[in-house]
């Protein structure tokens, strides 16, 4: 695997981003932006852009926050996601810079992009899609689902899988309901897995820890991990063909 640490531009910001990708391939291939969680570009985010990689994609993990900041503590990443989240052109054009930079590599067929997100990352994706990006697919990870802009009818391009943690408090059964009446009006062609048994950030093998240090209600899930990659790879290689 080749990766390598890049800057990009992102209007007056400088972000850092993560590339990676499988030398031995020949030829362009599919892009997939990962968008990371409310802590910011971390060696999570990273790690999830090489499983990408590894499943025959270019993956590029994103920062949404500029310098590569990232939060160590709740209130800080609070404070981060919700700059970004309550302000939606920031958040395009932040979006759209990553975007514009991965599908400008030489390896990467600009025409077959995707982009899959994690907590905050899900409500990012989610947002791009309803906003009617250009992308041929996203997938939200434990991603919040309400929104305030909601999809118009026959705006969403994107192909959408949600992988949600039926026991997620983030994410109450009213906020996945709400979420799939959404997309049925906006036309979207769109999927919900709920998994019993999963909690918030049940993808990040730091959740379970990170959640006992500053009480939330944060758990790993190795099988649903497993599982949830598994989808979203079938997914993408559906979308991306």
């Amino acid at each position: 695997m080749k990766e390598q640490e890049v800057q990009y531009q992102a209007g007056d910001v400088t972000s850092k981003g993560y590339l990676v990708y499988d030398e031995a391939v020949q030829g362009k291939r599919p892009g997939v932006l990962v968008v990371h969680e409310w802590w910011g570009h971390n060696q999570f985010t990273r790690d999830c852009a090489r499983k990408a990689a590894q499943a025959g994609f270019v993956g590029f993990a994103l920062d949404l926050y500029g310098n590569g900041k990232q939060a160590d503590n709740p209130q800080v990443a609070g404070q981060m996601s919700g700059e970004i989240g309550k302000n939606f052109p920031v958040m395009r054009t932040r979006f759209n810079a990553a975007r514009e930079f991965l599908s400008k590599q030489s390896n990467v067929d600009p025409a077959r992009i995707a982009a899959i997100g994690y907590c905050f990352g899900g409500m990012v994706v989610l947002q791009m899609a309803r906003a009617g990006e250009d992308l041929r697919g996203v997938v939200s990870f434990h991603g919040l689902l309400g929104t305030a802009q909601g999809a118009q009818p026959g705006k969403v391009k994107a192909k959408v899988l949600v992988l949600n943690g039926a026991d997620d408090p983030f994410v109450p059964k009213d906020q996945v309901e709400a979420f799939e009446k959404e997309m049925r009006a906006a036309g979207a062609d769109y999927k919900v897995i709920n998994y019993p048994g999963g909690k918030h950030a049940f993808t990040n093998p730091a959740a379970t820890e990170r959640g006992k240090k500053f009480n939330l209600p944060l758990e790993y899930n190795a099988d649903i991990d497993k599982r949830s990659w598994s989808e979203a790879v079938a997914f993408l290689n559906r979308v991306l063909k």
